[in-house]
């Protein structure tokens, strides 16, 4: 009888103790909440769980993509700002005559270039892809870090400034990411990327007389 009494108690103490797998799957998920981009007012925010049950390296190498993406979004807003004030290179993009003044702005724009100015384009993206925008000597110092051996005054920081320094650089190219997505969905639906203008009854006068 005692017997009896110790198994079942046994058992729904197994029954309600953590199993070793669900705690190391516990401390995987939370290992990242102290990385830097866990920053208010969303603190540790990974909604669709890409970084659940992964190791320091899956985080890392999704930190390097979220940089690379976030960087080229803040030169994709940059030179969507610049060109639809009106800013052009000078002369003529192809031999037939063609002059960048009357290329348009944004999506609309892509129609508007010769097809061998567009392989130029997407054959010099490749060429910074594979041997420009990587830290080809191994020596980063975190995800992103493409300095190569040159310095550009960075070591001149304390630890709390590199720190800083690299969470703006994230925060920026989140909201870049965001901001050019919806400057290309706006001007897909109504033609006006900058909607603000819009609201307010300021046209952009975007693309007009192109």
């Amino acid at each position: 009888m005692k017997l009896a009494i110790f198994s079942l108690l046994a058992s729904y103490a197994a029954a309600f103790a953590p199993s070793t797998p669900a705690a190391t799957k516990t401390q995987l998920s939370m290992s990242f909440e102290s990385e830097l981009g866990a920053q208010r007012p969303l603190g540790y925010w990974d909604p669709l769980n890409f970084c659940l049950d992964q190791d320091q390296a899956r985080f890392d190498r999704l930190r390097y993509v979220e940089l690379k993406h976030g960087r080229i979004a803040m030169l994709a807003i940059s030179g969507h700002l610049h060109t639809s004030a009106g800013n052009r290179l000078p002369g003529n993009i192809d031999f037939a005559g063609h002059s960048f003044s009357s290329i348009k702005v944004g999506l609309a724009g892509l129609s508007d270039i010769p097809t061998a100015g567009l392989i130029q384009m997407f054959a010099f993206i490749g060429f910074l892809e594979l041997f420009v925008m990587k830290d080809v000597k191994g020596t980063g110092e975190f995800p992103g870090d493409f300095r190569n051996g040159f310095d550009f005054g960075w070591d001149k920081y304390s630890e709390e400034e590199k720190l800083q320094k690299r969470a703006i650089e994230l925060n920026n190219g989140r909201a870049a990411q965001m901001g050019i997505l919806g400057l290309m969905v706006h001007e897909k639906l109504t033609g006006e990327p900058y909607i603000i203008n819009s609201l307010l009854g300021y046209s952009s006068h975007f693309n007009e007389g192109l």
